[in-house]
Order: structure tokens, then C-alpha cells, then sequence
């Protein structure tokens, strides 16, 4: 795998003198943080060799690099997702790229249900930690030592510096914001409400189909983590009602520009990564 990840690297080099720091992952409806990210350049996913193609509505399926908030990024606008039929090795292979490229911290952000009773559609959850329910990971198989060790520790997945600060910067915004426990699951149903009832007995705050996959081989490659759920839909008993994935990305982009004031204020006060 790694020569595929060089020369995914290389292609991505020669189009750019940007050498990002910091990776950002943008989920359903969660695209407009790109708007704000100057000296833009933009790579369709369909171009970079080696690199899957994002089918579904709501991601674009560019790899842009540029600068927010002065600093170099490379944020991915559309990711993939295990339901499409990609395996997890190809579901995580752009953030085995970002590693390579010198990304040191990985933000992620995605469309999610709450389960949380507190919880109301619009909500910002950062993520704590994990429930992995998708069945599979991305690190069954060999392990290239070149990559991370056999064994990764997932004591702290999402790094507590980052929450801490994204929660100054909401409160100080005036932006309702919750912290929570992320469930994932393969999808592509939505939830019935018994597995609503099942996920949040199991101890999760909100539901959704991506992301973990992407934080266990970040943490597998020494990347320091963030995330942020967009809470679109509620899988709350009494408040569950019929959802599309139209509503959800509506739902989403109503939300993004608070997100989005999030993110940017966030890499103005990072210090050392």
C-alpha cells in the first residue's frame, strides 16, 4: 500500500507548492468551510491515481489545498463511505495520503442523528469517543509497520486539547454546541427506532455512517484528531420522523456556517501541532 500512497503524494505535490499541516474532512452537506480557504487549488478526486470517487449527493469529490486561516491545509470535500461498496482500506486511503503529505492534525466532520435527549437538529456535538458498529475495521489484514503499529491505542481518540478549545470558541460565539459519543454503522438505511433505543443503550449521543474508519487510521498514523457532528435528524422516541438524505444535507448546510466559524477560529489559535 504505501507505494500507492507515494504516488497518490507525488501527483498532489507536482500540482501544488502548498505542503499542508493540517487535513480537514468535510461530510454531508458540510462543503461550504471550502469557501473561506484561499490561494485554492483544486484537484478532482477522479485525477489523483490510486484515489476512489465519491457517488454520493452532497460530496463533491475535490481535494483542495490552499490556506485557512493562514495556515496550509488540504481539505477534502467528499469522503467515502463503506456503504458505497469501497473496502475500508479504500474508505481510508485519502487519510493515509494526508499523512504523507505532513498533515499532523486530521478534522473531521459529518451529518449525524441524535440520540441524545437533549439534543435539538442544528446542534454542534464534538465527539469524545467511538462506538465502532460498521462490522468491519480498516485495520483487519497485514499491518505495514510503515504505516503504524499492529496494535494502535484508542485510549484517547479525539484529542482533548482540540474539544476543549472548539467549546471556548462556541461559548464565546454564542453557539449551542454539545459534546458526545459518536456510534457508527455501515448504513445505508437509516435507523429503525429499536436500533435508535439499542445504540443509545450502548452508551452513543448520536448515530452516523462515517468517520470512525477515518479517526483509527489517523490515530494509526500518529495524526491527532477532531470532530464534529452536525446533528441533522433526531433518533429521539417521540421526536423520530420519516428523513431523506435531502432533508439531511438541508439540514447540514443550515448548520455549516456555524461549523464552519468554529474550524477557522480554531487554526487561528493553534499553536504547535
Amino acid at each position: 500500500m504505501s507505494e500507492r500512497i507515494r504516488e497518490s503524494k507525488q501527483f498532489i505535490e507536482s500540482r501544488s507548492a502548498i505542503r499542508p499541516e493540517i487535513g480537514i474532512i468535510l461530510g454531508t452537506g458540510l462543503g461550504g468551510l471550502t469557501e473561506v480557504i484561499t490561494d485554492q487549488v483544486i484537484i478532482p478526486y477522479g485525477v489523483i491515481p490510486n484515489f476512489p470517487v465519491s457517488t454520493v449527493q452532497g460530496h463533491k469529490g475535490q481535494f483542495i489545498l490552499g490556506r485557512l486561516s493562514g495556515r496550509p491545509v488540504a481539505a477534502l470535500q467528499g469522503r467515502f463511505h463503506y456503504y458505497e461498496g469501497y473496502p475500508m482500506q479504500d474508505v481510508t486511503f485519502p487519510v493515509r495520503v494526508l499523512s504523507f503529505l505532513g498533515v499532523k492534525l486530521l478534522i473531521l466532520s459529518n451529518a449525524s442523528g441524535g440520540l441524545n435527549p437533549a439534543f435539538e437538529i442544528g446542534d454542534c456535538m464534538f465527539i469524545t469517543d467511538h462506538i465502532n458498529l460498521m462490522g468491519a475495521n480498516p485495520l483487519l489484514g497485514p499491518n505495514d509497520p510503515d504505516l503504524g503499529p499492529r496494535f494502535p491505542d484508542m485510549k484517547e481518540v479525539y484529542h482533548h486539547q482540540y474539544i476543549a478549545m472548539a467549546e471556548a470558541i462556541a461559548r464565546e460565539k454564542n453557539i449551542r454546541y454539545q459534546q458526545g459519543i459518536y456510534a457508527a454503522v455501515s448504513g445505508p438505511t437509516y435507523e429503525t427506532p429499536a436500533e435508535y433505543r439499542y445504540i443509545r443503550i450502548l452508551g452513543a449521543d448520536a448515530v452516523g455512517m462515517s468517520t470512525v474508519p477515518e479517526a483509527i487510521v489517523a490515530r494509526h498514523m500518529g495524526m491527532k484528531v477532531f470532530a464534529v457532528s452536525v446533528i441533522t435528524d433526531l433518533g429521539v422516541p417521540g421526536k423520530i420522523v420519516e428523513i431523506t438524505h435531502d432533508e439531511v444535507i438541508e439540514a447540514a448546510k443550515r448548520t455549516e456556517p456555524l461549523m464552519t466559524t468554529i474550524i477557522t477560529e480554531m487554526l487561528n489559535r493553534l499553536q504547535d501541532l
